[in-house]
């Protein structure tokens, strides 16, 4: 990796002091993501729908519009929200304190002043609590210095999951920023088809959920954390997952087997803290992967990359 990026601290996240902005900031991705979604053409396992980083928050990237394209992104250093159309013209919110349905009302005045016409489905997915998004009156939080850490976090964790995913010539997802659950994860596939998908989350379709398990996964992660969870973790699971998954001695010492969550955990403060955390993340990645994929019996000969 590149020695400036490296000179960047992990910075501190103590989840009590980031969680307002984060379940704020939460539904407001949300909104903006659906926005990628309802507008993208569609690609396998729903990869038109995600987010993306940017050397200044969360990005849409260029999406396809009346001929031309149309981005959005949150800029965590400015405190702002673009909107960037091709034909030059460019609309700013400004990301402060202000509730769901005030977001989500200014942003689609600003994109009616566009000419961007898009209809989303107005409740978020993947929470319990599915308030439509003009009615959410409860989250109301931005925290600037909240925001830019959590960006920051995402940034240093996409660094190592770009390292890992160069490991990988078989098919493999982006790293990508997921808004159902609000996590940045990368996906390897076996290129075997998986056996159907049971579903379970909430406020999301099983239909997705199976297609985006259609085929044999070992999957990574990095996620903020919830109120009924609030520890960031890093995160690591195969679908579907062999009886002996748990039972596989990974690294670091401090990983360790959520038998709740069905997949293997590493905390970020014990990332963070670390003499080297970009090798202790790249040695968790690395070795979850090696227990899926050899349990699987996965053809690593033809999906990894040979050492040189």
């Amino acid at each position: 990796m590149n020695s400036n990026e490296n000179s960047i601290p992990w910075p501190v996240l103590h989840f009590p002091e980031i969680q307002d902005t984060l379940e704020t900031l939460h539904q407001w991705i949300q909104i903006v993501g659906k926005i990628r979604l309802r507008t993208m053409p569609w690609q396998n396992h729903s990869w038109h729908s995600t987010l993306y980083l940017s050397p200044h928050g969360f990005s849409t990237q260029a999406i396809p519009y009346g001929g031309g394209f149309f981005q959005i992104d949150f800029d965590f250093r400015q405190h702002q929200l673009l909107i960037a159309c091709a034909h030059g013209e460019t609309l700013r919110m400004e990301l402060r304190s202000m509730t769901v349905a005030d977001f989500y009302a200014e942003l689609f005045e600003k994109l009616a002043q566009l000419q961007i016409q898009v209809a989303i489905h107005g409740r978020p997915n993947e929470l319990e609590t599915a308030i439509p998004f003009q009615e959410n009156t409860v989250n109301r939080t931005y925290k600037p210095e909240a925001a830019q850490k959590l960006w920051q976090a995402m940034s240093k964790a996409q660094q190592v999951f770009t390292l890992f995913r160069s490991e990988f010539v078989g098919k493999c997802s982006p790293v990508h920023l997921f808004w159902g659950a609000f996590d940045l994860a990368v996906t390897r596939f076996s290129g075997r088809p998986a056996p159907l998908h049971p579903g379970g989350a909430p406020n999301m379709p099983l239909d997705v959920m199976q297609e985006a398990y259609s085929k044999e996964v070992s999957s990574a992660g990095f996620w903020p954390g919830s109120a009924n969870f609030p520890e960031p973790i890093f995160y690591s699971y195969a679908y579907p997952a062999s009886p002996l998954f748990s039972e596989q001695k990974i690294r670091p010492n401090e990983a360790f087997y959520s038998v709740e969550m069905g997949e293997f955990m590493l905390k970020y403060e014990d990332v963070q803290q670390a003499a080297d955390p970009e090798a202790k993340l790249l040695d968790f990645l690395q070795s979850t992967y090696e227990a899926a994929a050899i349990l699987a019996e996965w053809n690593r000969g033809e999906l990894e990359r040979a050492a040189t």
